[in-house]
């Protein structure tokens, strides 16, 4: 069975039959991992990151899997803002970048308080223009041997939409990793993808981005399910439901927290996309692959690109 149901919530998301196509292997090398899928709707295709080969790749439904962009820097986790520039987390270079329209890099963040970023790895922007990333700390063969860290703490950050400011919004986590926001983008969902903590904290979003720490909860902890698998890419649908990579495939939790089902494929990160935005693309350790659900994803970037 590739749908695991554990509750007939899980039931009008998806069948318990649908399986996912693979579309593309061979990415990265035999560690992978492929990662940061993000759909560009207004002109149909699907881009993802092959880490290790440092190189962007692009699907075409007609053309299937070609490459888009060379020596990335290790890029990683990608998204785009509201006027669709693509947004890209970069382990080499320690940066996140956006890329204009003319192509020029315009960089969002690389230093915090003057010290290097560890290795940017996933990313949300809200749609105040507001970017939030993660930093977990250098982990070769992700990064360099000589990546030497400046940064004590691995963070999760706020960048203002004029990038004058860049706030350091959450300090306690060990590995923080996947970034997704409440189809209301009044709570922020980050995952800590250490193998001793697996778990999703969610936050309130005050007037102003930054986070209310004292709201702080656990949303869900993954550590009874001994099945391979951490918390690593993270989205919502358009009912708050979150999807994260977890044990034995993406899991699928309602907005409280419930487990309600599991897709069982091996998965890195994930987005929504085609123009309904109900199939559900997602990376594996060295593929791409799809499946299609019954319920619509939140659209990236949120609404029509401006």
């Amino acid at each position: 069975m590739p749908i695991e149901i554990l509750s007939d919530e899980m039931k009008r998301i998806i069948s318990s039959q649908e399986d996912a196509e693979e579309l593309g292997a061979g990415y990265g090398g035999p560690n992978g991992p492929t990662e940061g899928p993000v759909w560009i709707h207004e002109k149909g295709y699907l881009l993802f990151s092959d880490i290790h080969g440092s190189r962007r790749m692009k699907y075409e439904p007609d053309k299937g899997v070609t490459v888009d962009a060379e020596n990335t820097a290790n890029a990683n986790g990608m998204t785009r803002d509201r006027q669709g520039r693509l947004v890209i987390c970069h382990h080499f270079s320690r940066r996140v970048d956006r890329i204009e329209e003319d192509g020029s890099v315009t960089v969002i963040a690389d230093r915090y308080k003057g010290l290097k970023l560890n290795r940017p790895n996933d990313v949300v922007v809200k749609s105040d223009g507001s970017t939030y990333f993660s930093d977990p700390p250098p982990r070769p063969p992700l990064t360099p041997p000589e990546h030497t860290p400046e940064l004590d703490i691995a963070g999760v950050y706020r960048v203002s939409a004029d990038l004058s400011q860049v706030n350091m919004v959450i300090r306690d986590f060990v590995n923080p990793n996947g970034l997704c926001f409440s189809p209301d983008e009044k709570l922020l969902y980050v995952n800590d993808s250490n193998r001793y903590r697996k778990l999703i904290k969610v936050y309130e979003v005050e007037g102003n981005g930054m986070l209310d720490l004292g709201s702080e909860r656990l949303f869900i902890d993954m550590r009874g399910d001994s099945r391979p698998g951490a918390p690593d890419g993270m989205k919502v649908d358009v009912e708050g439901n979150v999807y994260c990579t977890g044990p034995g495939g993406i899991w699928v939790m309602n907005p409280e927290g419930a487990h309600i089902g599991t897709i069982l494929h091996r998965a890195v990160n994930m987005n929504w996309g085609d123009d309904d935005w109900k199939t559900l693309y997602f990376s594996g350790p060295t593929s791409i692959n799809r499946i299609r659900l019954s319920i619509a994803g939140v659209p990236v970037p949120r609404g029509e690109v401006v």
